[in-house]
């Protein structure tokens, strides 16, 4: 069993891990915008690329779809496929281009299946943004997170 199947597996755990981490992340924000995000982009991408790498064999779209894909990356989709399977998926779960691997969105459904958030992946996501592929997703995450906690504040 690979590292990717074990983390989908074990998707409540890899939820809350990924919950944590989000956490540090936005608590340490005032440092990243001190030092500048661009500056911590490149060792920031590499450290992502091997921890995610490792755990979901997570191919660096720069937008993650993790927590919304029953820790499943749907970038290991031959078609990259951000929202479900493509109809082709055999009758044993495997994909249909390469045979010899179970369906990324069969896994993700039966990871979602797991987590205390899975109903996300219901929801739909956007394209990917193939001109950010090689970025850190958890400086972006980071950003995005602090600007929304910003605007609900402004409010």
């Amino acid at each position: 069993m690979s590292i990717r199947q074990w983390s989908v597996r074990h998707s409540l755990l890899m939820e809350t891990i990924y919950t944590v981490v989000k956490f540090v992340f936005i608590r340490i924000h005032p440092l990243l915008d001190r030092i500048g995000y661009a500056r911590v982009e490149k060792p920031m991408a590499f450290v992502e690329k091997r921890v995610k790498g490792f755990l979901f064999n997570c191919q660096m779209c720069g937008d993650c779809y993790l927590s919304e894909s029953g820790m499943s990356c749907p970038m290991n989709c031959p078609k990259n496929l951000t929202n479900g399977p493509c109809g082709g998926v055999r009758d044993n779960g495997n994909c249909e281009v390469d045979a010899g691997m179970k369906c990324v969105w069969v896994e993700a459904w039966e990871g979602s299946q797991h987590m205390k958030h899975g109903k996300n992946i219901l929801l739909v996501q956007n394209p990917v943004n193939f001109r950010i592929q090689g970025s850190s997703s958890w400086l972006r995450m980071t950003k995005k997170a602090v600007n929304l906690t910003s605007a609900k504040e402004a409010v």
